[in-house]
């Protein structure tokens, strides 16, 4: 199975990056995007000024705003924001080209994985899920990467491998799609959280011990869907639970950090032009693990504060009056 003309749908920071590792060593790279800015900036300037500015793009890197202009790709990187993703498929052209989902988050009305969405809207396409610890800029200024690539289909999961895999972006493949799918979802409403705790100078301790409960509900979460407990304790698991719970690099924990320090949630909300998934991620989470009777205590205060049922001392004096337990609950 030969892939060589990739498209990357979605025109953001970490589309762009995909791009850069896709058209490395002058293959061609199509790049969709909503934005005519981006498009503009990318096909004039080799460069993409809205999110990634003053990064040099690979020249193999074309941008489109024309989503028929996909139908000769030999597979499409799906990069748009979670909550966008069935509505793109559908407008999209038709056929059984391979669909790499690089996105993370669950979709909200359904409350269905990424996987379970781009099935219902394209029957005949193969589906890979593409996950891991990456921010976009270090992923497209070339700095070392490490991933996971989610395909129950081996031959096309090596193909998709062999494709976009570098000296400087390892690509680490399994079968486990749900668990690679899960953690890419639960560590952005978790990440939030952290930034609260680092938001309220609470400490490195405290941060800590959120990311290791945190993990606790991940795999939970993730075994009861399916995954798989070393999927979900490797790089698209654990490993992007911790980048993401850790720099302000992350538009989840930045938006926990600005609640921590005081800033309305309501007005952080709409001012903010990047997607920080968790936010949209926090109440169907919370409403799948009730509805599975999953214990996620951390999912639900962040949920409970993103609603507006509790103010943040509230949040905080309610979590640290938990009563203790066993560590293996």
């Amino acid at each position: 199975m030969n892939i060589n003309r990739i498209a990357v749908v979605g025109g953001g920071a970490w589309g762009t990056a995909l791009a850069q590792v896709a058209a490395k060593g002058g293959r061609e790279t199509l790049l969709w995007a909503l934005e005519e800015e981006v498009v503009g900036s990318i096909n004039d300037r080799r460069e993409n000024g809205v999110y990634l500015p003053g990064l040099p793009l690979d020249p193999a890197i074309r941008a489109t705003g024309d989503l028929g202009d996909l139908a000769d790709c030999d597979a499409w990187l799906m990069v748009t924001p979670a909550q966008h993703m069935r509505s793109v498929l559908d407008q999209a052209p038709r056929g059984s080209i391979p669909l790499v989902l690089c996105s993370k988050g669950i979709e909200g009305r359904s409350g269905k994985l990424l996987h379970d969405v781009a099935r219902e809207v394209r029957l005949d396409s193969p589906i890979a899920v593409l996950s891991g610890p990456t921010f976009a800029h270090e992923v497209a200024a070339g700095l070392p990467t490490a991933v996971t690539l989610a395909c129950g289909d081996r031959p096309l999961g090596q193909a998709l491998r062999e494709r976009i895999n570098r000296v400087n972006f390892r690509t680490y493949c399994t079968d486990d799609v749900a668990g690679a799918e899960v953690g890419g979802a639960v560590k952005n409403v978790l990440a939030i959280a952290c930034g609260i705790v680092e938001g309220k100078r609470l400490g490195q301790n405290a941060r800590a011990a959120l990311i290791a409960r945190g993990f606790a509900e991940m795999t939970r979460f993730g075994l009861a869907l399916g995954g798989r407990r070393e999927t979900l304790a490797g790089l698209s698991g654990l490993g992007d639970l911790v980048l993401t719970c850790s720099s302000v690099s992350s538009r989840n924990f930045s938006l926990g950090k600005a609640i921590g320090e005081g800033q309305d949630v309501a007005a952080l909300m709409t001012d903010r032009r990047t997607v920080a998934e968790g936010a949209h991620t926090a109440p169907v989470l919370h409403r799948l693990a009730v509805e599975r009777g999953i214990d996620m205590p951390i999912v639900a205060a962040v949920n409970d504060l993103l609603e507006g049922r509790v103010g943040i001392d509230e949040l905080l004096e309610t979590m640290l009056s938990r009563p203790p337990g066993d560590e293996e609950d």
